[in-house]
């Protein structure tokens, strides 16, 4: 009589992926490693074997070298993670069952820090283990911002009292005055409980993101490279120059009303329109063309509301900004500096006649590099978020100021010099190729396109990390770029790239108006 074998263990393939990632030579690790997170684990969903497979994986992770370790401890944190916002799912529970491994690693000598941040990346999904992850890491001389963000993973809401939205890119960098509580709880409070939850899971889906873009690019590239301390930027009452609607008196010949297109005249503390019955309130050096003014007195009351403004353009760029670069241009060792940047833009923009565009121009810091290499008076900012075109103001008081969208550019057909985008394109991610069609629209023929922004990551563990950011812009997650996809816009806007370059997942890129 013939016996059939026993059918293998619907995880067998999985052990074997393991046990061949723990013995592979190194320079075979990196494609093991994707080898075996393909089995379990594709873009946030686990595979059916998953849950089988976890005893293997901690087997694994009991035998692997130190070095190899870490990868073991991510591809854990990305399983669990796989069932978020439940806590308690059967995948969850099968890797919070071995907590007593996780902390044990944690707790060795000489682990170092790639380690070390892939098992604060794995215990972050356990909150009902709270006080025991807690007591074992105070042990450790953890940075603040890792500990904080362990810690806020590690939290649960509090409905009676929602702490929301101060977690980028951890929350130990908030410190926040009373004006700026005061903001808080006024937006907070608005809130229904069901958006209250979805964003508390934002939030946390957005720590987590970090957290694991941090721990992965260790594992495998090596201690991060710190950030130089960046202060708290001061909070005070940003005082805007006293500037009215003649700032733009050189500019009138390329603006447009973005009502009617027609061409637009200024006068005391208002621009109007010359087709139809628009007209625009401008204070301290600042349009705004996205509302229309009701009565003359508009120009005072866009000016009141800029100084309730809060200060978040300061705080962005000396902590946010420098944050975003280390997670989605896979910046944590160094490799793009701001004097790089700096070098770029001086060294790619070129403008024809017209006015100079800085699309997105956020809170300046780049605005006044391309000052410098153009002038301040050929100058125009433009960006949809107030805050940061506050900020941009009282930075660089002679270069007017557009609050306005950028895929309906209120400029006239090839009206513009030269137009910058930098490290601006994806947070409006879905107006993108709009935006890029309206940049060929309003340059003039040998203008140039100069843009920073960033690429999806080919590694498929890191494009997770990139994505998790879930800012009010950013619900379903940031996204990033395919760089053939950018190209084929610009080609379709008649811009012809001339130049391409940047590491990790950096697009640095000049492109030219064709003739």
């Amino acid at each position: 009589m013939t016996v059939s074998p026993a059918p293998a263990p619907a995880h067998a393939p999985a052990v074997g992926l393991a046990e061949r990632f723990v013995r592979a030579a190194p320079d075979e690790v990196p494609a093991r490693f994707h080898a075996l997170v393909a089995a379990l684990w594709d873009d946030g969903r686990a595979s059916a074997d998953a849950p089988a497979a976890v005893p293997s994986l901690v087997t694994a992770l009991e035998r692997a070298g130190t070095e190899r370790k870490g990868y073991l401890a991510v591809l854990l944190g990305l399983l669990a993670e796989t069932e978020y916002p439940d806590l308690d799912g059967p995948l969850t529970r099968a890797v919070r069952s071995r907590l007593d491994v996780y902390l044990e690693l944690l707790a060795g000598e000489d682990i170092g820090t790639p380690l070390t941040l892939a098992l604060l990346y794995l215990l972050s999904h356990f909150p009902g283990e709270r006080e025991r992850i807690l007591a074992a890491v105070s042990r450790l001389d953890l940075e603040a911002e890792d500990l904080s963000r362990l810690d806020r993973s590690l939290s649960a809401l509090d409905p009676s009292r929602p702490d929301l939205g101060r977690v980028w890119p951890s929350p130990s960098v908030w410190t926040l005055n009373e004006q700026e509580r005061a903001f808080d709880r006024s937006w907070i409070g608005g809130l229904t409980p069901a958006q209250t939850v979805a964003a508390w899971e934002d939030d946390t889906r957005t720590v987590l993101g970090c957290t694991g873009a941090r721990a992965y690019w260790a594992v495998c590239h090596g201690d991060p490279r710190n950030l130089p301390a960046a202060p708290l930027p001061e909070r005070r009452d940003i005082s805007l120059p006293v500037a009215d609607s003649a700032l733009f008196a050189p500019h009138l010949g390329a603006l447009r009303c973005p009502s009617c297109q027609a061409s637009l005249t200024c006068d005391e503390g208002v621009v109007r329109c010359s087709g139809c019955t628009a007209r625009y309130p401008v204070a301290g050096g600042i349009l705004d063309l996205t509302a229309t003014a009701g009565h003359e007195g508009d120009a005072a009351d866009f000016l009141e509301k800029l100084s309730r403004v809060p200060s978040m353009g300061l705080f962005y760029e000396a902590v946010a900004r420098p944050a975003f670069l280390r997670v989605s241009g896979s910046n944590w060792g160094g490799a793009v500096t701001e004097e790089d940047e700096d070098r770029y833009l001086a060294e790619h923009v070129r403008p024809v006649e017209g006015p100079v565009l800085d699309l997105g121009a956020g809170a300046g810091r780049w605005t006044a590099v391309v000052a410098e290499t153009v002038g301040a008076e050929r100058l125009i900012a433009l960006d949809s978020a107030l805050p940061m075109l506050n900020v941009l103001r009282g930075r660089l008081p002679r270069v007017p100021s557009v609050l306005a969208s950028a895929a309906e550019l209120p400029f006239e057909d090839a009206s513009v010099g030269a137009v910058v985008c930098w490290n601006a394109l994806q947070a409006f991610y879905a107006d993108a190729a709009a935006a890029v069609a309206e940049v060929g629209r309003v340059l003039r023929p040998g203008g140039t396109f100069t843009l920073m922004t960033f690429r999806r990551s080919d590694d498929p563990v890191y494009r997770y990390f990139q994505s998790a950011h879930r800012f009010p812009q950013h619900r379903g997650g940031l996204q990033l770029f395919d760089p053939q996809e950018l190209k084929r816009w610009l080609a379709d806007a008649g811009l012809t790239v001339r130049e391409e370059s940047g590491p990790g997942t950096f697009v640095f890129l000049t492109a030219v108006r064709e003739k």
